[in-house]
């Protein structure tokens, strides 16, 4: 009978609970409703009653944590586009050269392609409105050439060779958003794929770069996730089951108020026996993060490089009526050894929080190893036994300094001024039908190409216009071998693509070179 009544104590105690919260939500949502109301009939000034909710919203969030956000129609649109794999409009890469908009590449089997728009096209007009020369912005242009699918738009086209201005009109159509940024052999057995993100297509252009890399003899493997923001949780177990054995804990999640969640292994096929090594920096989060702490916890793989991001926290988004959203936080991610991801952060405190990696390279965590210490209570034990450490991002198991030294003061403020990207614009828009001519294999390429002089020397002497000088002979010897490979590389990328630019980028990268060593 005694524990019959506690019982009825108990649920009636919850029922109470319950009633107490809702009533204490009605009293502060009239509160809110009230000042509302009240502001905008008798505050001094007009005032726009959507700003004020937009104001009111974010001023909740903001005293929480760091990733509970809110996102206007529009910024909401552009988020999920990234995330969804595609958005619509006229199908080409371009640049900017002069207020003048150049074509870089039309996107393969595009809607432009198909009309037959061509790299080194300048478009200076959309639908009879001038974009060239009038100085406009780089955002006005692309929401003029963006537009709903199965839509028209007509291009004005200036091409070298041909006088006057040619009109082509396109079909908007779906454009595909690829996350992977590279995929080629470093050696003749290891090979390397770049993502920047996880979005809805990113297993199906890893398990295609995957294919293509074993049929060129790869049997070990570099990811580089160096830079990944991160993206969707399903994608990242996804991945993780390319590299992990079927049933493998890849992360769970706990929240409050939500059901944990335990993400397992399907190994699907894909890279389950051959050699890993993961490259991740400081700016690697979220999904990278859980894809590199499922490969450490279960020794997989070697991860190189420097403390992710430590990123963390699981957000639920929730789509609002006018088509804005609110990214809410509901959880924590845990790695299979038991670590969370997330960093330490005091709710409400945003400018400590973005300030951790200023913070991080101020205390010497990304330049020296034995800056960074972790307390026993974050000792955790991978699958084979070895000491990994939580408290916050993923802790290589192969530490990579930062390299402050790698380009010189004068070459940041040439680049900076984008007198580098302009000067490979200006020679591929002149020289671009001889170099495709000369240059159609890219191993040749990559051995035997020289940048021309004269092309080091006008960006030297428009740097000089423009006060950006070096400092002594010293700096400016040393900073010519950096031109030479950038502009190497982006001459590349526009005769190729993004994985012919990184094979040439990567060539005496630190943490690229570590990988080879430690795979070999």
């Amino acid at each position: 009978m005694k524990k019959l009544f506690l019982i009825f104590s108990f649920s009636h105690f919850l029922i109470f609970h319950a009633f107490a919260q809702k009533a204490d939500m009605d009293q502060a949502m009239r509160k809110l409703n009230m000042a509302t109301i009240l502001t905008n009939i008798y505050y001094v000034d007009s005032v726009s009653i959507d700003r004020q909710v937009e104001d009111a919203i974010n001023g909740l969030l903001s005293k929480l944590d760091p990733h509970s956000q809110y996102s206007n129609a529009k910024d909401t649109k552009r988020m999920t586009e990234s995330l969804e794999g595609s958005f619509e409009g006229i199908g080409v890469q371009f640049n900017i050269l002069e207020d003048t908009l150049i074509v870089i590449q039309p996107v393969s089997k595009g809607p432009s392609e198909r009309v037959g728009i061509l790299a080194g096209d300048r478009i200076v007009s959309v639908n009879d409105t001038a974009i060239a020369g009038v100085k406009m912005s780089r955002e006005e242009i692309m929401s003029r050439l963006r537009g709903p699918k199965d839509t028209k738009v007509k291009l004005g086209i200036v091409r070298r060779g041909v006088s006057g201005i040619s009109y082509f009109t396109v079909r908007r159509d779906k454009i595909p958003v690829n996350t992977l940024d590279a995929a080629y052999m470093v050696t003749p057995d290891i090979g390397l794929i770049r993502f920047s993100s996880f979005g809805q297509t990113t297993l199906d252009e890893v398990t295609t770069a995957l294919d293509k890399l074993k049929q060129q003899g790869m049997t070990k493997l570099i990811i580089d996730m160096q830079q990944n923001s991160g993206g969707l949780l399903n994608m990242a177990a996804e991945i993780a089951s390319l590299f992990l054995s079927k049933g493998d804990t890849i992360v769970y999640t706990r929240g409050r108020n939500v059901p944990s969640q335990v993400f397992v292994s399907t190994g699907k096929k894909g890279w389950q026996e051959g050699k890993v090594a993961v490259l991740i920096d400081e700016y690697s989060a979220s999904a990278a993060e859980i894809l590199t702490g499922a490969i450490q916890d279960h020794d997989r793989g070697v991860v190189i490089g420097r403390r992710s991001f430590g990123k963390g926290l699981v957000q639920r988004p929730i789509d609002l009526p006018d088509g804005s959203m609110i990214r809410l936080t509901v959880a924590r991610y845990y790695t299979p050894s038991g670590r969370c991801i997330q960093k330490p952060y005091t709710k409400g405190d945003q400018k400590s929080y973005s300030m951790d990696l200023i913070n991080r390279y101020n205390q010497g965590e990304l330049t020296h190893a034995d800056s960074i210490h972790f307390p026993d209570s974050l000792r955790y034990r991978t699958r084979l036994g070895r000491t990994v450490y939580g408290g916050g991002g993923i802790m290589p198991d192969y530490f990579i300094p930062l390299d402050t030294t790698k380009y010189t003061r004068f070459y940041r403020e040439l680049s900076a001024k984008s007198l580098i990207v302009n000067a490979s614009l200006r020679n591929l828009d002149k020289n671009r039908k001889r170099l495709s001519k000369s240059w159609t294999d890219f191993d040749r390429f990559k051995s035997e190409y020289q940048v021309p002089d004269d092309i080091i020397e006008r960006i030297l002497k428009e740097g000089e216009k423009q006060d950006i000088k070096p400092k002594d002979d010293e700096e400016r010897e040393k900073t010519i071998p950096q031109l030479r490979r950038i502009l190497k590389a982006l001459t590349a990328r526009d005769l190729w693509d993004m994985s012919e630019y990184f094979a040439i980028i990567y060539e005496d990268d630190p943490m690229v070179m570590k990988a080879v060593e430690l795979l070999k």
